[in-house]
């Protein structure tokens, strides 16, 4: 039962990596869309946003849930080390949510709108930003529970280069998906122009900053060429990855965008494949040398037992209503 557990923790957070990356994502977009072009933006982000803003945040509450129960340590070594990121990470939730809604629902439009939009765009970038930074601190041997001083066991834990890094390529991302998800809302040739835009720059940004991650991992002595390249798993995710890039560009350049999202989700979890498969089940690396595993460090059997008892049921109800709730929401358009 543990390993329906642990296939249970890795869906959530790949479905939280796409469909709430998507959701940051609209908002990173819309920040940096000039002035003329936001309205429309915002308009088609939206649509694309619609069916899954509601739920993104349900597979991180069944995360956080998975390790609480079942891995106790690492849940509490998480929240120790790294609470500063991960207070910062749910007040960006928080705002981002508050700001959405005001804004799109408020009876009155008046100045706070501008408010509001501020408070939706910046959460929107800072919050996938510390997920970055978190989800970069599990993998560095930056938390260090021999260190004796506030900062380096609270701050450097998270704050360094290679966490930046990370958290540069987490937004890359977010935007990335975006841009993608919401090819299949434009309802012109100027609007899937200009999305076909943002896709194909949001793409530039990704290879840039993945560049960024691993010139950081270099100088940070972290082996991610050893963990993405030396074995063939890590290869081949990453040429599947590479294939659904260049089969995204073809379809945007084709206007037969079908697959697309199918697509940029996959790109996805092939990256997180190819980033973890190596260390994995280490979840968490520490920098004096020891880890926490998701097989050594786990809660007692019985706990195991009803938790993966109560995931199996609880998809049960869960999946087949997601899909209802997507497929009532999503437009179908073909081109």
């Amino acid at each position: 039962m543990i390993y329906v557990v642990i296939g249970f923790l890795w869906l959530s957070i790949c479905l939280y990596v796409i469909l709430g990356g998507a959701d940051f994502g609209a908002g990173i977009v819309e920040l940096f869309t000039k002035k003329r072009a936001r309205d429309k933006t915002k308009e088609i982000m939206y649509e694309s946003i619609a069916p899954v803003w509601e739920a993104n945040h349900m597979w991180l509450i069944i995360a956080i849930v998975i390790l609480f129960v079942g891995f106790p340590e690492i849940y509490t070594t998480l929240s120790t080390y790294l609470h500063i990121p991960l207070v910062l990470m749910l007040v960006g939730i928080i705002a981002r949510g508050t700001a959405f809604t005001f804004r799109h629902y408020d009876a009155v439009k008046d100045d706070w709108q501008h408010v509001y939009a501020q408070i939706f765009y910046f959460s929107s970038l800072l919050t996938p930003f510390f997920l970055g930074l978190i989800a970069a601190a599990t993998v560095s041997h930056s938390i260090n529970p021999d260190a004796t001083g506030f900062l380096d066991l609270y701050i450097f834990s998270w704050l360094n280069w290679f966490g930046v890094a990370v958290g540069l390529f987490t937004i890359s991302i977010c935007a990335y998906l975006a841009s993608v998800f919401a090819l299949r809302e434009t309802t012109d040739r100027l609007e899937l122009g200009l999305m076909i835009k943002k896709s194909k720059q949001t793409m530039i940004f990704v290879v840039i900053t993945g560049l960024l991650v691993f010139l950081t991992a270099y100088i940070s002595d972290i082996p991610l060429v050893m963990w993405v390249f030396s074995k063939p798993l890590g290869i081949m995710a990453t040429v599947f990855a590479t294939i659904s890039l260049f089969l995204i560009l073809k379809a945007m350049n084709t206007r037969k965008l079908l697959p697309v999202r199918a697509l940029a989700g996959f790109q996805v979890i092939m990256i997180l494949v190819a980033a973890t498969y190596q260390h994995n089940p280490n979840i968490i690396l520490f920098g004096n040398g020891q880890h926490l595993s998701l097989l050594e460090h786990v809660a007692a059997p019985k706990t195991i037992s009803a938790l993966g008892w109560a995931l199996l049921l609880g998809s049960l109800f869960i999946l087949p209503f997601l899909f209802y709730l997507m497929a009532s929401f999503s437009k179908q358009r073909k081109y």
